[in-house]
């Protein structure tokens, strides 16, 4: 296996022209850190350009930026004036120039090496996607940050994202990746990112390029950083978006939903109903009972798990909370989206 802090020996020649591109909206505490991974990556800045797209940003981003563009000529910035994701994508792929396209978050940092990687299992295994896995990262050093951070990278907390978990050994196919390297023209072939979709626009297309015969390979040996959110209020808040969002592009998708995609609704649906019908029949009571106590087993025992592997008791009952916190934010969003999708679909349907 090839590790992301390996470049690949090429001559200059063989490298393919590749096109970063980076959306960001006042990301001034990650965006200098985000564009040193990238400027220093390795892969040679004559066969490289980085576009980063801008959403009207109102703190100090843009003067980072432009700091950077003063001493590395290949970078350039964009506007992006509707201020949502999927249309920064597009704006940088229709100014794209190179023949490879990789989408990299402002919020995260990618590992030396990971762009000659990419290419080359690009190319190896024939594919019309590759991307790596996530070393998530608490955003501040608290010890609620840690637990965080720690959680949300545990199979209980993400389930078989293994891009999340790492827990994924050898380069296998995938339903998506983060931060995708692309070749060009399977953007000519399926089209570009839905932009009615605030987020998941790349589950969203990912599912369009799987159902067209494309190719996603997820490398364990290439490595990205992700910077999670480091409270409980916002980490609530970000999970709460994220299952509304997961929902949300099966309004324009035919596709059954992903197993770990669902398992917080119903989760939490199920809680919600038995928790009401216990209240005129005993029999939901004891179901009720049943749920929650299963589920705080489990929730203690992986906590005191991830405790005792970092030597740290005082992360148990955090860990716990954290667990709570993303399973309920993200089960309670999932299920405000579902009378949408469903009223969505039907709609289309007749329309059809």
């Amino acid at each position: 296996m090839l590790h992301s802090n390996n470049v690949i020996d090429m001559k200059i020649e063989d490298y393919p022209n590749i096109s970063v591109i980076i959306p960001c909206r006042n990301e001034q505490e990650f965006i200098g850190k985000c564009l040193d991974s990238v400027v220093t990556n390795g892969y040679p800045s004559e066969k490289m350009e980085v576009l980063v797209v801008d959403g009207n940003s109102e703190d100090n981003t843009r003067t980072i930026i432009e700091e950077y563009m003063r001493s590395h000529k290949f970078i350039r910035l964009l506007e992006n004036p509707e201020m949502v994701t999927p249309k920064a994508l597009n704006i940088g792929i229709k100014k794209a120039s190179g023949d490879i396209i990789f989408r990299i978050d402002a919020h995260a940092e990618i590992q030396t090496g990971y762009l000659a990687n990419c290419v080359r299992y690009l190319q190896k295994y024939n594919a019309d996607n590759v991307g790596g896995v996530l070393a998530i990262k608490s955003r501040h050093n608290s010890l609620v940050a840690k637990a965080i951070a720690l959680t949300f990278s545990h199979p209980f907390g993400s389930g078989n994202a293994y891009y999340k978990t790492g827990t994924s050994k050898v380069p296998q196919e995938a339903d998506t990746v983060p931060f995708g390297c692309y070749r060009k023209d399977v953007f000519e072939r399926i089209g570009l990112f839905n932009e009615s979709l605030k987020r998941s626009q790349d589950m969203e297309f990912n599912t369009r390029l799987r159902k067209a015969g494309g190719r996603i390979i997820l490398v364990p040996g290439i490595c990205s950083t992700y910077y999670v959110r480091s409270d409980l209020a916002s980490y609530f808040m970000h999970n709460f978006q994220d299952g509304l969002w997961a929902i949300y592009p099966y309004i324009y998708i035919d596709s059954a939903l992903r197993v770990r995609h669902f398992i917080p609704a119903l989760f939490v649906g199920s809680l919600f109903a038995s928790g009401l019908i216990g209240i005129i029949w005993r029999p939901f009571r004891y179901l009720l009972a049943a749920i929650a106590v299963a589920y705080s087993i489990f929730a203690g025992l992986f906590s005191m798990q991830i405790a005792r592997e970092n030597e740290d008791a005082k992360l148990m009952p955090l860990c716990a909370i954290s667990f709570i916190t993303r399973h309920f934010g993200y089960g309670l969003g999932s299920l405000c989206a579902i009378p949408k999708t469903i009223r969505s679909r039907i709609s289309k349907y007749k329309d059809a």
